[in-house]
């Protein structure tokens, strides 16, 4: 008996926001649109033959983490680049021209609220992902997969490769460290 399946676009729809977040906490912001891209890409292929699939968000949540680390192996192979030539593009030009045309049209009123709460807001989001980043990798994994992801235990212990109490331990230390690097700063300031 064959299952009927739902257009890929409901898939993407249902789960693709999930994937966004676990996509960045596994390989950062800048990469992962391009992870995102490949998961679903391989979704896609896989898609007509996965019938038998129970949990799409779990099958999604795998093939992203497989992305994510073909993603890192990838960029260990590739070459790193010479640092910046000192002096030549520094920032006296590019923060002289572009905040002055900026401030003067957010000087007064209600959009300058608004654009600094979004400027704030980028800066947390900044803070949180380099910390997600700082964890070890099986505290950072566990916290993406039942924190951001919404996976329960068993299937974050799936992922990883343990037992659903390892699992369990390993979300509750990343957390503890998340709070602990996040208010590190706010600590030191006082």
């Amino acid at each position: 008996m064959t299952v009927a399946l739902a257009p890929f676009e409901v898939l993407v729809a249902e789960h693709g926001a999930v994937v966004l977040r676990v996509c960045r906490a596994l390989v950062g912001v800048q990469e992962a649109d391009d992870v995102w891209q490949e998961t679903f890409m391989a979704a896609l292929r896989a898609y007509p033959g996965s019938g038998d699939v129970r949990n799409r968000e779990a099958w999604l949540v795998a093939i992203a983490r497989n992305k994510a680390i073909d993603h890192h192996r990838k960029a260990g192979r590739l070459p790193i680049p010479a640092d910046d030539f000192p002096g030549e593009f520094g920032g006296a030009g590019v923060s002289g021209g572009v905040g002055t045309g900026a401030r003067s049209a957010v000087d007064s009123g209600s959009e300058r609220d608004g654009v600094e709460r979004a400027a704030e807001a980028g800066q947390e989001a900044a803070l949180v992902w380099s910390a997600l980043a700082a964890l070890p990798p099986k505290q950072r994994e566990a916290v993406v997969y039942h924190h951001l992801a919404g996976l329960r235990y068993a299937e974050v212990a799936a992922l990883l490769g343990n037992s659903e109490a390892a699992a369990r331990r390993a979300a509750a230390d990343g957390m503890k460290a998340l709070r602990a690097l996040l208010l590190e700063p706010t600590r030191s300031g006082q």
